[in-house]
């Protein structure tokens, strides 16, 4: 299991939302490029990113921060405001090394099956593609986490891997940005639904015993941000487990 840090941006700012609310965030007296180097030179050579603002509609982050993201050589997962297939492939071409799409999926009935006939069929186009669900007591919720949703959360799954999706990052709002421990029993009751899926967890972490518990199953990856920026878990500790876990993302 591969541990991934996390930079999330609201208005410019680097940030920690607790529970996805909006009103409820802290801000870090550091700027996204610096954020970025103290990863890169520590070793981490994957970081996830989310524009908040994105996720709400709002595109006023997005040109400084592709602009900052082509000047790293690191990968990085992207997220927050994906709505049409033309993002996804203009974000793919442009060396972002996943994308992570939630809002339209869930909101577009067309958005699914269109971006499965664009990129499933390219050769490891579907590997970087990321489903959200985001779950509050299991209903999903979708735009900046504001708006649920009437799909169930297994169908939706089982939608997604009809389609070619296999790649889903699942974030428990309870667990988010509270420090409380990672939703292992949700991520478990996916992994017993569908075993093949690769399942990135996110939220709750709040330290590296937290990290060995995920790592008991067959999870992927975790995202791991607040632990890092309240100094519960280290970049250096980061980059002792990544090294022994390169094979699993």
């Amino acid at each position: 299991m591969y541990i991934i840090p996390a930079i999330d941006i609201l208005d410019g700012k680097v940030v920690r939302l607790r529970e996805g609310d909006y009103n409820q965030k802290t801000e870090y007296d550091v700027s996204i490029e610096e954020m970025i180097e103290r990863y890169r030179s520590n070793g981490t050579d994957f970081i996830h990113i989310i524009d908040l603002n994105g996720a709400k509609g709002d595109f006023t982050n997005q040109k400084t921060l592709f602009d900052i993201i082509k000047k790293t050589d690191m990968r990085v997962q992207y997220g927050g405001g994906i709505r049409t297939i033309d993002q996804v492939n203009n974000l793919l071409d442009s060396g972002i090394h996943r994308v992570i799409v939630g809002t339209q999926a869930i909101s577009n009935p067309d958005f699914l099956p269109e971006l499965s006939k664009a990129f499933v069929k390219k050769d490891g186009y579907a590997n970087r593609i990321v489903i959200a669900i985001d779950v509050l007591d299991e209903v999903i919720k979708y735009s900046g986490w504001m708006e649920s949703s009437p799909i169930k959360l297994m169908d939706y799954v089982d939608k997604c891997l009809a389609l070619g999706f296999f790649r889903f990052l699942c974030t428990d709002i309870n667990k988010d940005g509270k420090l409380g421990g990672a939703a292992v029993d949700l991520y478990k009751k996916l992994l017993d639904h569908s075993p093949f899926i690769k399942l990135i967890a996110s939220g709750g972490v709040s330290s590296m015993e937290d990290i060995y518990e995920l790592a008991k199953y067959d999870i992927r990856s975790v995202v791991v941000g607040k632990a890092i920026y309240e100094n519960r878990i280290s970049i250096e500790e980061i980059k002792e487990w990544n090294l022994k876990a390169l094979s699993s993302i």
